[in-house]
């Protein structure tokens, strides 16, 4: 039996470790945009879900408009940073019971983060900054109008 002999030239002994080092750092910066990007997907789907929520109970309860907004910031995954407009047929939410609300109204619930952090500079190259706008608007109809006390 013929035994194969590897031969390694003198000039190739740090070829394998110059390739890992370039190809972990590339490997590296692409894991780390796209746990950006898992990032930024899972703070829009608590948004539209807060929003979501808030839609649903203003369906029921027009006219409550603070516990509107508080079951919409309930759900926000940072409250502090979120904008929330209650709109009912294009008017602004205002003070219980002193606008008209009938069945089959439009409520527009928009939550609105105008700077999300990016923490991936190499995303914040490609867009032109390290944050972006998120915003999502859930729009219902009124199906239920309680009695003003």
């Amino acid at each position: 039996m013929k035994k194969k002999m590897f031969i390694i030239k003198a000039n190739e002994k740090g070829q394998s470790m110059i390739e890992l080092a370039v190809s972990l750092v590339i490997l590296l910066i692409l894991i780390s945009g796209i746990v950006d990007l898992g990032r930024i997907t899972f703070y829009y789907i608590a948004m539209r879900d807060s929003a979501q929520e808030g839609a649903s109970y203003g369906s029921i309860f027009p006219r409550d408009c603070d516990e509107i907004i508080k079951r919409v910031t309930t759900g926000a995954v940072d409250i502090s940073r979120v904008q929330v407009t209650v709109e009912i047929n294009g008017n602004t939410c205002s003070k219980q019971c002193s606008f008209i609300v009938n069945t089959g109204d439009i409520i527009k619930v928009t939550v609105k983060d105008p700077n999300f952090p990016i923490t991936m500079p190499l995303l914040g190259a490609f867009i032109g900054g390290q944050s972006i706008s998120l915003e999502t608007t859930i729009q219902d109809k009124v199906i239920r109008i309680p009695v003003c006390e």
